[in-house]
């Protein structure tokens, strides 16, 4: 039971993990296509690019935090990687489909016949 509980604890970590980088990744594809429509509606409109400078700069800020968000839950989901192995349990257990083990850990599969 307890087992149980702890494997459904990490299970649902895991996957709030992978939701929060698959939508910081949507974010930042979604700010470049802002970047592109407004150089679009720049050029369009007729607006001077002294004029837009702020907006850029601040969709460019944007960006750069974005990017830092990504790097921290990845630091993060690295970090949880190496708290599970201190958790019974789950030290043999992977969640996901990336980067869990670590590459060195992984051996070729043969089929033997």
């Amino acid at each position: 039971m307890r087992k149980a509980q702890i494997e459904n604890a990490a299970l649902e970590v895991a996957h709030q993990v992978r939701t929060v980088e698959e939508t910081i990744d949507q974010a930042i594809g979604e700010i470049a296509e802002l970047q592109s429509r407004l150089v679009s509606a720049r050029a369009v409109t007729g607006l001077g690019v002294a004029t837009s400078h702020a907006a850029f700069e601040q969709i460019a800020a944007t960006v750069g935090a974005l990017v830092a968000a990504r790097g921290g839950i990845a630091n993060c989901h690295g970090a949880l990687v190496e708290a599970k192995q201190f958790v019974p349990g789950l030290r043999t257990i992977a969640f996901g489909d990336h980067e869990c083990p670590p590459e060195e850990a992984r051996t070729d599969l043969r089929i033997v016949a």
